[in-house]
């Protein structure tokens, strides 16, 4: 496998919002966010820089359950990022994901949170950025249907 990789995104901008694309996938508006004179109800640079994080952490958690021959039956992951203004401006200074992993009866707790703090540590995104990024995971257990007891 290649070590070293490219991607692209290219973004513009016309009259009231900004566009966004890749090669192969949508193009999705977006604007500034309210706080900083933006239209409301458009994706801005600070929730794709979360959903970035977000998405980072399932793809990884995927490929770590994986490899490890372990089969969640959902997880979802909520990220809040919290931005401050310092000496060089605004910046995130916190990340916050909270994962919400749900497991087979059968399966360990201890090991699911290993998995996840294995890709808390693995996410390429979280690792890229100056931000601190910290997890507070949570792991639920699937009720076993009366069908499957008998």
């Amino acid at each position: 496998m290649a070590s070293k990789f490219s991607f692209r995104a290219h973004a513009h901008w016309k009259k009231a919002c900004g566009s966004v694309e890749a090669d192969s996938v949508n193009r999705i508006e977006f604007s500034a966010p309210p706080e900083f004179g933006g239209k409301d109800g458009y994706w801005t640079p600070e929730t794709f820089f979360l959903a970035a994080v977000a998405s980072c952490f399932v793809t990884t958690f995927r490929a770590i359950a994986q490899i490890s021959k372990f089969e969640p039956v959902f997880l979802a992951v909520a990220a809040e990022g919290m931005v401050e203004k310092g000496e060089g401006g605004y910046a995130f200074t916190e990340v916050v994901l909270k994962p919400q992993l749900t497991i087979k009866q059968s399966d360990d707790p201890q090991r699911a949170m290993r998995l996840l703090e294995k890709t808390e540590h693995s996410c390429l995104v979280s690792r890229s950025i100056k931000a601190a990024v910290r997890m507070e995971a949570q792991i639920h257990v699937a009720e076993q249907k009366l069908a499957d007891v008998a």
